[in-house]
């Protein structure tokens, strides 16, 4: 786990970083406390001001907050990097550490801005002890304090009314729908089919599709494309693989199949929306 302020993150980070799209394998918790900018996680916009609080997952792309320009977002706020492994377990926050989706944007209330600015001074006064002072005693310290963090945030709304926001509330705990989206995290790129999905998992294509309705209100197979069509935006953005390798990678027999199928998806064709992202 590593505690930074916003300040250290953009002596660390030349400014083209922040018109980049990053790849991260970690977790990225943020919290503004000054400053308006706009942030990009999996290629939706997000706005930041005060009391806004960010959580990108790994696997998930940024652009980090900045301005219309691509100057630096010029913030005051606090971030926390750490690995899916580090918090203690606890049930109510597996959906934040293990799920690679949900809620990635929350405008907070000023009471919860201020419940959270304190928590995080407190996680930031633990992580800067001297390196000699009982370390083993100090990381748990740190474990259980970003525990608490998160189970706060697991307090917050689930639905995200932003532009761009999910929709999954507690409704998609449902376990049809549970069980597909982590067989679909998975599978997605050999398994294109929904029904597939619903007899590898014993369920009816019917009962699969009502599930996956009611807890997003989008069918199996539309979440199957989204999330194909989402991975394939990871790639061209942040990889310079060619086009026909990111098609096998993500189970199509020819790139001609994958490149209907992403412009059907996006709008664009693969070399048009890889051009767009390069900023």
């Amino acid at each position: 786990m590593e505690v930074l302020s916003y300040a250290q993150l953009r002596r660390r980070v030349p400014q083209p970083g922040f018109t980049r799209l990053h790849a991260l394998d970690f977790h990225h918790l943020t919290l503004i406390d000054r400053g308006e900018s706009t942030t990009t996680i999996d290629f939706v916009d997000h706005p930041c001001q005060p009391g806004t609080l960010l959580h990108v997952r790994p696997g998930q792309v940024q652009r980090l907050p900045h301005t219309a320009d691509g100057e630096p977002g010029d913030h005051d706020g606090t971030l926390i990097l750490f690995t899916p492994d580090f918090p203690a377990r606890q049930p109510a926050t597996t959906p934040l550490t293990d799920a690679p989706f949900g809620r990635v944007h929350w405008q907070l209330t000023p009471a919860d801005h201020t419940l959270f600015r304190r928590a995080l001074a407190d996680l930031t006064d633990a992580y800067t002890l001297p390196p000699d002072h009982a370390p083993d005693t100090v990381r748990e310290l740190l474990r259980h304090q970003l525990t608490a963090i998160l189970l706060r945030v697991a307090l917050l709304p689930a639905a995200d009314n932003s532009p761009g926001g999910g929709r999954e509330g507690p409704v998609a705990e449902n376990e049809p729908y549970r069980l597909f989206r982590h067989e679909l995290e998975r599978s997605f790129a050999v398994r294109h089919q929904a029904q597939d999905y619903a007899t590898g998992l014993g369920y009816s294509l019917k009962t699969l599709n009502r599930a996956c309705t009611r807890a997003t209100g989008r069918s199996a197979k539309q979440l199957i494309d989204d999330r194909i069509a989402l991975e394939a935006k990871r790639l061209l953005a942040h990889t310079g693989l060619p086009v026909a390798a990111i098609s096998h990678r993500l189970g199509f027999t020819e790139p001609t199949n994958f490149s209907k199928f992403f412009t059907r998806a996006s709008g664009q064709t693969p070399g048009a929306f890889r051009e767009a992202q390069a900023i």
